[in-house]
């Protein structure tokens, strides 16, 4: 059996900046094991797999150890290869996940995830949290994610986890956030998933359904402009509509490539 596998750079227009997603589409489910098998091989934060239906595409995203629930960066990267190379008259998409229907708007080469909203709430952090963090936290809230609240996005820049630390949390993961530092950014964020094996994701498009939230009942504005200050750093264009979250960015081929299976 030959696959295609697409090495795409998502939340950003030019290659090795943004998050990298291997995005393979295929005909028909294969078995989970080998699902995942793959996703260690490539060892990126998300390998997705999906599958065109009648109503649009069944859409899985697995990191180098586990199925994840909510993917954004290689969601976006599926809606790109989709319009690329499957369906160039695609401008809306459909995705459906173990989060429900997502949706995925194109517009002047900007793609746009319609995600639902995850706000964070009070929370009693966990030791390993505690310690796994070099530079304390304002505040502690947590969604799926633990999200710790900084005063500076210097602070957020300086952060150097105790990895070990922050991978027996008892949550997903943990989400770093403080007010953007350079005009027109309204806020920054950086997002460790050590547990998962992703010790640091360059940007993560799931972490915005709590960010989104947060940002927009603190600012009261519904509409913002984001970036993940990673190393490879991201930009996301962010707005609030009730419930759900929108989260566009551009993306970029790197590669494509064939996979060979027995």
């Amino acid at each position: 059996m030959t696959l295609t596998c697409y090495i795409v750079d998502a939340f950003s227009s030019k290659p090795f900046h943004g998050n990298p997603a291997a995005v393979m589409p295929l005909d028909s489910w294969l078995p989970d094991s080998l699902l995942q098998a793959m996703a260690a091989e490539h060892n990126l934060a998300e390998t997705v797999y999906f599958v065109r239906t009648p109503d649009g595409y069944d859409i899985r995203w697995f990191t180098p150890k586990t199925e994840v629930d909510l993917c954004g960066h290689a969601t976006l990267a599926s809606g790109f290869v989709i319009e690329q190379f499957i369906d160039p008259l695609a401008r809306s998409i459909v995705f459906q996940s173990k989060s429900g229907p997502l949706g995925l708007t194109i517009e002047d080469g900007l793609y746009t995830l319609d995600f639902p909203s995850r706000p964070p709430t009070a929370t009693s952090p966990d030791e390993h949290l505690l310690a796994g963090l070099n530079l304390p936290a304002k505040q502690i809230l947590a969604a799926r994610d633990y999200f710790a609240i900084y005063e500076t996005a210097d602070e957020v820049r300086r952060l150097a986890p105790d990895m070990l630390a922050l991978a027996r949390i008892h949550r997903f993961a943990v989400i770093a956030t403080a007010p953007g530092d350079e005009p027109g950014v309204d806020f920054v964020s950086r997002f460790f998933a050590p547990a998962q094996g992703v010790p640091e994701d360059p940007v993560t498009g799931s972490a915005h359904s709590t960010l989104i939230p947060y940002w927009a009942g603190r600012l009261g504005k519904s509409e913002m402009f984001a970036k993940q200050i990673s190393e490879r750093g991201g930009e996301l264009h962010c707005g609030l509509a009730g419930d759900r979250v929108k989260i566009g960015g551009n993306a970029v081929l790197y590669s494509k490539n064939e996979i060979y299976l027995p």
